[in-house]
């Protein structure tokens, strides 16, 4: 498993924001760059962390419980 801290940090800004081209902007990458680290962290923990909703985003339980990680 390889986790990376800008992956943690690209999940952090969506997980705040709950849209990946605003994660995106806040810490400096694109829409499909964001979405790439995103399911890159979540292949790699082996499990989906948000709910999609049509276009939206919603934390799921495992993305609640890698919140309170940090």
């Amino acid at each position: 498993m390889n986790v990376t801290l800008r992956q943690l940090r690209v999940f952090r800004a969506i997980a705040e924001g709950r849209n990946f081209s605003r994660a995106g902007e806040q810490i400096g990458l694109t829409q499909p760059a964001a979405t790439k680290m995103l399911h890159e962290l979540e292949s790699a923990l082996g499990q989906a962390l948000f709910d999609r909703i049509g276009r939206g985003l919603t934390l799921n339980a495992a993305g609640s419980r890698v919140t309170e990680c940090f």
